[in-house]
This record gives structure tokens, sequence and C-alpha cells, in this order.
């Protein structure tokens, strides 16, 4: 299971917001490539970047931010966050992201993003962000009643998507424990890979989605900022390689 620290950069800042509230932000770190380098020199095999401006307000202040990280040649960088239109997918898969994360292109433009699955296949994400069991959309600030989750994914998986981050919005950076039920029951169901996000506190979060042998990484924020564990001890804990499906 492959551990993906998380930069979640908001004005020019890395921070973990509390349960996706914008106006509850904590910073970590002023200066996001430093981050980015600490974390790959303490081993890390990947990085889950989130442009929070671009996600919350539809125009990101973090552009040139995330080229110098996407330049860093030590491991290949997850990008999500206001990612709404194959002019801005293509953007950054051009200039160094190994694969994009769409969420609310999925949701609004749902052909548009299949035709981008397609083409790029086995390069985009589809991040399924939960609250209470209903699709998060535009920074977790829109709910979508209508649409059933695993139904919604269903065309995007034959589309040739790489994986699906599920992340329970009421755990996020609350260090309040992963919902691992919630992650277990989408990586049953789906032939892609399964990425956990949200609420992970503890190796035990971290042994515990490992020895499902059902989720293929794990994304962590705040736990590794505060402290709680190191990157070596999640990534001791994870056992290792991802879930080969």
């Amino acid at each position: 299971m492959i551990i993906y620290p998380a930069l979640d950069l908001k004005g020019g800042e890395c921070v973990r917001l509390y349960q996706g509230e914008k106006n509850r932000a904590t910073s970590y770190h002023s200066e996001p490539l430093q981050q980015a380098k600490l974390f790959l020199e303490q081993g890390a095999r990947a990085l889950h970047v989130v442009d929070l401006d671009g996600a919350l307000d539809g125009k990101s202040t973090n552009g040139k931010i995330i080229e110098k990280i996407a330049a860093l040649s030590n491991a290949p960088i997850q990008l999500g966050g206001g990612l709404r239109s194959l002019k801005a997918v293509e953007h950054w898969l051009e200039r160094g992201v190994e694969r994009v994360v769409i969420a609310t292109m999925a949701v609004e433009q749902r052909e548009l993003a299949l035709s981008i699955c397609k083409k790029w296949r086995n390069r985009i994400a589809i991040a399924l962000d939960l609250r209470d069991g209903k699709i998060a959309t535009r920074g977790w600030v829109q709910n979508n009643e209508a649409l059933n989750p695993l139904t919604f994914l269903k065309p995007f998986v034959q589309a040739g998507i790489a994986a699906v981050i599920v992340t329970d919005i009421s755990r996020d950076g609350t260090l309040e424990g992963t919902n691992l039920e919630l992650s277990v029951e989408f990586a049953k169901a789906l032939p892609c890979e399964v990425i956990a996000s949200g609420g992970i506190s503890s190796l035990e979060d971290i042994k515990m989605l490992a020895r499902s042998g059902e989720i293929a990484g794990a994304i962590c924020g705040r736990a590794l900022y505060e402290g709680k564990f190191s990157l070596a001890e999640a990534q001791l804990a994870s056992g290792g390689g991802g879930v080969k499906k």
C-alpha cells in the first residue's frame, strides 16, 4: 500500500482544512516546495498535491509552486483541485504531473470528463468526496443528492481511470480515524485501485487499511505534519507495495 503525503496548497502555503471548511485552515509550512523536498528526502514514493484555491474559488494562485513541485523527479505527483477543463488537465499532464485528479468536472461535465479519461487512460483519478454518503463537489460545498456513487463511477472505470480516491469529508483533517468500512466497500466493488483519504490519525489506521488487502494507497496529511508518526513509520506500517487489481 502506497503512502501519499498530502500537500494542500492555499494562498501559497501548505495547509490542512477541518472537514473541508475553507475558513478552518491550519497552516503547516509557508514553503510548499521545501515541504515536498522534505517528504521526498524521507523516502516518499509519491506525493498528493491539492490546489485548494482552485477547488474552492475556481481561481488558482499556486500554479508556479505546483510547477516546481512537479519538476522534482524523485517521485510521481498526483494533482487535484479545480481542474475543470480539458486545457487544465492537459496543461499539468504535459508538465510533469503523473496523475490528475478530477471531481467536479466528472459530475458537471460528464461527457467531457469521460473523453479525457479515455484519452489519458491510467493517468486520471476520480475523487469521490462523500458527505453523509452523497457526492460533494466544488471544493466540497455542494452536495449532489441524486447521484448514486457506484452508478456514477461505473462509466469512468470503463473509460480507464487509474484510481478512485475515497474521502469521508466528516473525517478529513480531524485526526478521528479513517473510515475503513467505506474505503473497503468501494475497493471491493471496483476493479480499479482505491486510495483511502480522510481522518488517518495513527499507525493502526494505516495497518487496518493495509490488512484489508483491498486498499492501494492512503493519503496522510495532518498526522504527518503534527508528528503523530513519521513517513518512514507509515510506510513500514503499510507493508510496502500497492494492491494490484
